[in-house]
């Protein structure tokens, strides 16, 4: 994957404004700008899962820290804002997680009428979920990830940093683990 990487750190630190898997105190936080509709944040994404399932075994829950903040690259991905607004309008319901990982495993069906219907399935009061996506109440915090992402180097989605730094390895299982498990040294 090339993109620019000629800023090597975090620039705006986690908190807890952020969408957040664990606690900020952990040994890693693991900072991830992703896009819903892009297929490599999508994988990225899975695979995250999986290390934060198996470090969380043999280290504890509160080992790795995963946050997600919004990339959508609207140029490529006509329908990626519009999903990182129904993440953050679940999020307003306490189901940002439910949704972000709806998102992610169907990619390919990002339109309105499907957001629609996730939001249904995941049992969210759909007339204040419709509200909040017509009004866009959620598009200046996007809007934040976005220019916090650039403030730190970030061109295009996916992007890692690991306590602070920008992973610029290997998009595999191995080599991002290796790099989480060498960052809590």
């Amino acid at each position: 994957m090339s993109d620019d990487r000629s800023h090597s750190s975090l620039l705006l630190p986690p908190s807890t404004q952020d969408r957040i898997q664990g606690v900020l105190s952990a040994a890693v936080v693991l900072v991830m700008y992703g896009d819903y509709q892009c297929s490599r944040s999508g994988d990225v994404y899975k695979m995250i899962k999986v290390i934060k399932r198996e470090l969380s075994a043999s280290f504890g829950e509160d080992y790795l820290c995963f946050i997600f903040r919004h990339f959508p690259q609207t140029q490529i991905h006509p329908h990626a804002q519009r999903a990182a607004q129904a993440a953050e309008a679940a999020a307003a319901q306490g189901q940002f997680w439910s949704m972000h990982d709806t998102l992610f495993t169907h990619q390919q069906n990002l339109e309105n009428g499907y957001l629609i219907e996730y939001a249904n399935d995941l049992g969210l009061d759909i007339p204040q979920f419709l509200k909040e996506l017509s009004k866009q109440v959620y598009i200046d915090r996007i809007n934040q990830d976005i220019e916090g992402g650039m403030q730190s180097g970030v061109t295009i989605a996916p992007a890692l940093f690991i306590n602070g730094n920008r992973y610029t390895g290997h998009w595999n299982t191995a080599e991002l683990t290796a790099a989480i498990t060498s960052a809590s040294h």
